[in-house]
């Protein structure tokens, strides 16, 4: 059995999880039929009898009845307060490409509030334990959803002071408009008057900025090397004179959260933006050699070469294979029939062993995680080992995340000592291939030991 380290024999678990499929996800960590809880994190992991010695008068006993435990899933890219505004609208709906945005705006801070946590007790129904707003700030304070503004992140800050979360929330500062420009100016002035204190970062932490550099390939916005099928090109969306000018302001961008000890999440689809994102980071990597963790966020047209230098300067990616399947004939619309099969190469981003990150991006498309396991799974074609792929992509929502959160140390996996962040689902993952996973209910969801979800006694959020 493992136990943590200065574990007393005699102290009581405060929950226990017994009989069942306990996949810890830790390197050589093995899987379990027990899991116990004290304090907020893992105490012990085993079989039943040997887990069931942690026992007390006062612990919670779960019985799991032949179902699976899994580390808390981590969404890297959800919009919380926005999909909390929408839900159950989302942008793309049943259709292959995105809708109308609704007229759903937040018009004060009560609003705000109310959309966090409703975000919060949806994603705690689907074993969401942890997720990152991916640009929140002054950029967006006059936008018309008053979803992304600062207040949005006072209104974070209040909620994590007081307890209120159901989630560890993950936040990036957003100093332009939302999927618009920005420009170096407002970007640097925001950097110099950052303010990244909170009450406990293990609930909410600000990690460092977002840059909207390009658009998307079905909207000819996406920055690449060549032309569109139809002979357009696009353009960054960082302000500047000409082309060279907003590359050069994209780069100083990117140097100076880095020089600032920030991490940088960059939207960047098309391969000419990733390269010049590269570039910057590989420059400022000279300049100041530490690993921040930057990230390329969708990276539809990646290609080899770019995810060879991502593994090389610690790059990670976070990607939505749903959309992938989605835009597949509106990607080849744009650029060039046969396209698509070229774009999103999550087999090569794997081989390649880049820090892979599946994400939702809702409201875009619905947080069910599982929907994008099976998408990510259906995208890449057929599994020598469904089993190992499985794993793989289910580490993709939480080792992976935990790892950009810079948390792997306390959060991601389950062993003695990390955080009791964990889902239950009514069947076990690997025991099934990725496109049954949908179908398959979270049936309890637990975050620092406190039980959020129990699909027995808590509505379906609405």
């Amino acid at each position: 059995m493992r136990r943590a380290d200065g574990d007393a024999r005699n102290a009581s678990a405060d929950l226990i999880l017994r009989g069942g499929a306990v996949h810890s996800l830790a390197p050589g960590g093995g899987d379990a039929t027990a899991l116990a809880v004290r304090d907020g994190l893992v105490c012990a992991l085993g079989d039943d009898r040997e887990v069931m010695a942690h026992a007390g008068s006062a612990t919670q006993v779960v019985d799991l009845a032949g179902r699976a435990v899994l580390p808390g899933i981590n969404d890297a890219h959800l919009h919380a307060t926005w999909l909390g505004a929408m839900w159950p609208t989302t942008l793309f709906g049943d259709e292959a490409g995105p809708g109308p945005v609704p007229h759903r705006p937040l018009l004060d801070d009560a609003q705000r509030r109310e959309a966090i946590l409703r975000a919060g007790a949806l994603a705690a129904s689907l074993g969401i334990t942890s997720y990152t707003e991916p640009g929140l700030g002054p950029g967006e304070d006059h936008g018309e959803s008053g979803a992304f503004g600062t207040s949005v992140a006072l209104q974070y800050r209040a909620l994590a002071a007081e307890g209120l979360l159901k989630a560890r929330v993950t936040a990036l500062w957003l100093y332009g408009e939302l999927d618009g420009p920005s420009d170096l100016e407002h970007f640097l002035a925001g950097l110099a008057a950052l303010d990244s204190l909170t009450s406990d970062p293990r609930w909410l932490r600000f990690a460092g900025v977002k840059i909207f550099a390009d658009g998307i390939p079905p909207m000819r916005s996406a920055y690449t090397h060549h032309c569109y099928a139809d002979g357009a090109s696009a353009t960054l969306l960082v302000d500047g004179t000409d082309d060279a000018d907003r590359e050069a302001n994209l780069a100083r961008m990117i140097i100076a959260a880095h020089r600032a000890g920030q991490q940088v999440g960059v939207h960047a689809t098309g391969d000419r933006t990733i390269d010049i994102t590269l570039d910057a980071i590989e420059r400022a990597r000279a300049d100041h050699d530490a690993d921040l963790g930057h990230y390329i966020i969708h990276g539809d047209l990646v290609t080899r070469p770019q995810l060879r230098r991502m593994a090389a300067l610690g790059v990670g990616l976070d990607t939505q294979p749903e959309i992938a399947l989605r835009t597949r004939s509106l990607v080849d619309d744009a650029l060039g029939p046969g396209s698509a099969a070229a774009a999103w190469p999550l087999q090569a981003v794997l081989d390649e062993e880049v820090s892979l990150c599946l994400t939702s991006d809702a409201p875009v498309l619905s947080p069910d995680w599982r929907r994008q396991i099976a998408a990510a799974d259906a995208w890449m074609g057929p599994a020598a080992d469904p089993r190992a792929r499985m794993e793989r992509l289910l580490r993709c929502y939480t080792v992976e995340p935990a790892r950009q959160d810079h948390a792997a140390d306390w959060k991601g996996t389950l062993a003695p000592g990390m955080v009791a962040d964990l889902c239950v689902l009514e069947a076990d993952p690997l025991a099934l291939v990725p496109a049954e996973l949908p179908d398959v209910a979270v049936d309890l969801t637990v975050v620092d030991g406190r039980i959020v979800h129990d699909r027995a006694t808590t509505p379906e959020p609405v």
